[in-house]
């Protein structure tokens, strides 16, 4: 009798999000921040596996329309603008409006791409 090692069919399934994680926002992005780097790296390894030819690029894109992983990104980048104006006291400061209008504009661009696809 020969046993058979079989890969996983998740590489990670994500449960839920420890109330410390939710907590320890510092100031400057703290822990929190630390997740970008794993999201990047998660659809990195989606690319791969497109790449590679380990999944269909189709069921990826649709995954991730699903997953409503570009509401969450423009998300991001709202509340960052949103961030910005709160900063400051003048809303017609250049050095602020810029920014978040670029954030604004970025979220609303990262919507209107799924909406292509």
């Amino acid at each position: 009798m020969t046993s058979e090692i079989q890969a996983p069919k998740h590489l990670a399934t994500i449960t839920g999000i420890e109330t410390p994680a939710r907590t320890s926002l510092t100031a400057d992005g703290g822990d929190l921040a630390d997740l970008a780097p794993a999201a990047a790296a998660a659809l990195r390894l989606l690319a791969d596996a497109i790449t590679r030819g380990h999944a269909n690029q189709d069921d990826i894109v649709q995954a991730l329309k699903d997953a409503n992983v570009h509401e969450a990104f423009a998300d991001v980048l709202t509340a960052a603008s949103s961030a910005v104006m709160d900063e400051t006291e003048d809303p017609y400061d250049i050095d602020y409006s810029l920014t978040a209008d670029n954030l604004s504009g970025a979220a609303s661009q990262v919507r209107g791409i799924f909406h292509w696809i």
